[in-house]
């Protein structure tokens, strides 16, 4: 179904020729030098590292400035918005593919693997192998760990990280319904709740390595839990961002109830970070 814009636009609209996808390029191409220093052990890891890191934020700034400006301008219409729908959906359905991956690892390992090695076919090369998870023996666990329990810090964060997604949807009700304090506010609360979860999290971590001697030496077990929580962590410290940003944007004035597609999406990546870190709550922390 097209939308009254649409039926109205005559044109797409295109920028203009831009430098910053040769300024990403240039980017990339000092942290991909810069951590092929590092791993290397040469100087000049950390420095071309550090000058990859400020081009980015440069060009992060830049670009989206650029693309903020056209749309306070008017640039785009039913169409564009539309393109960029399309675009944010794909790239969650990325992301689900991604994190896919690792709860298929996940699974295999559980369900095939640790039974497989326990066979009796198995047992003259792994004689202590116990196939129970998570795994305390077994090749390559050198030292013996305690498993993260759910109930506690865990649930506390799961608990923070749904209300966060209840912050973003009220904010979004109140941006519908023109109430910009209550926009402005669930926003924050959002924002908050997001850093909150993450400061959690490292304490956890800490915890883990200190007290359980919890590590990605730990077998697959802490392969697997380390893998999925930091990879779900470093997305939610790019929603907080995100989310930071579209709040300093509501300060300024910016999105009415017809015209709010970056909260939208904001709302929505928010919204699959919430879905994830259920699916890890359940499957690595509490099964």
């Amino acid at each position: 179904m097209t939308t009254a814009n649409e039926r109205e636009q005559t044109h797409y609209f295109v920028p203009q020729p831009s430098r910053w996808p040769a300024v990403g390029a240039v980017a990339l191409f000092c942290l991909g030098l810069g951590a092929a220093f590092a791993v290397n052990g040469q100087p000049l890891g950390k420095l071309s590292l550090g000058v990859g890191v400020l081009i980015l934020i440069y060009m992060l700034f830049g670009w989206f400035g650029d693309v903020i400006r056209e749309s306070r301008h008017g640039d785009y219409q039913g169409k564009e918005d539309m393109s960029f729908r399309w675009g944010m959906g794909w790239f969650i359905f990325s992301e689900v593919m991604f994190f896919g991956a690792f709860f298929g690892a996940l699974y295999w390992v559980r369900v095939v693997s640790v039974p497989t090695l326990g066979e009796m076919d198995y047992k003259i090369l792994y004689p202590d192998f116990e196939p129970s998870w998570p795994l305390l023996t077994g090749p390559g666990i050198t030292k013996p760990y305690q498993a993260m329990g759910a109930w506690g810090l865990p649930a506390l964060n799961t608990l923070i990280l749904l209300s966060s997604g209840a912050m973003v949807t009220w904010a979004h009700w109140a941006l519908l319904q023109g109430r910009r304090a209550q926009l402005k506010l669930g926003l924050l609360l959002t924002v908050l709740l997001g850093t909150l979860f993450l400061c959690l999290q490292m304490y956890e971590y800490g915890h883990a390595m200190s007290e359980l001697n919890l590590s990605l030496a730990s077998g697959a077990y802490g392969m697997t839990f380390f893998m999925l929580t930091g990879f779900h962590g470093m997305h939610v410290l790019l929603g907080t961002i995100i989310l930071a940003v579209v709040w300093l944007r509501v300060m300024r004035g910016h999105f009415d109830g017809q015209h709010h597609f970056a909260f939208e999406a904001a709302a929505w990546y928010w919204h699959f970070v919430d879905v994830v870190w259920l699916l890890l709550f359940v499957f690595v922390y509490w099964l």
